[in-house]
């Protein structure tokens, strides 16, 4: 997989992954991350061990359904969709849990051979007063195609601990 920040008129983080903590997801920030290549082979392996219906599984019947071929699993999407989150926007030493995610839809189909990107936008970002060395960030999120659609969207809750925290 390659994956690399594409601009989108503002700076990526200040502090690099390894050196991100609460304070550096200012609310407001706006980034893509990608892409990663969408493989047939990969969308049979991951629907048949975890999603076996033939949409995702068969590429004759996949044809003959409501898709005209075959699709990648929305959960299939969901796991490169975390990949570049966790490899790119994601600190790598502060990040401590996540509570859930909201909102998650899938928009358009993922076929072998699309390319995804992830638009991240930080929506806020709030400090704990019960436990004031962390805070949770709210971030929303879009699967982008290669032409530009969004394909998957959704809003993630992340727990982050706070710079000089122990």
């Amino acid at each position: 997989m390659r994956a690399v920040s594409v601009g989108t008129g503002q700076p990526d983080f200040s502090a690099p992954i390894e050196d991100r903590y609460f304070e550096d997801y200012l609310p407001g920030f706006e980034q893509v991350y990608g892409p990663v290549a969408v493989t047939e082979a990969e969308v049979l392996e991951f629907a048949r061990r975890f999603d076996p219906q033939d949409m995702h599984t068969d590429p004759e019947e996949a044809a003959r359904g409501p898709f005209g071929g075959l699709i990648a699993s929305g959960w299939h999407t969901a796991a490169l969709l975390m990949r570049l989150y966790a490899t790119h926007y994601l600190s790598h030493v502060a990040s401590l849990a996540s509570p859930g995610l909201d909102e998650l839809r899938w928009h358009k189909p993922v076929r072998p051979g699309d390319e995804l990107r992830i638009r991240v936008r930080v929506l806020a970002a709030e400090r704990s007063r019960s436990k004031p060395d962390r805070g949770m960030v709210h971030t929303g999120i879009e699967v982008l195609s290669q032409r530009g659609e969004v394909v998957m969207s959704l809003r993630a809750m992340n727990l982050l601990r706070c710079r000089g925290a122990a």
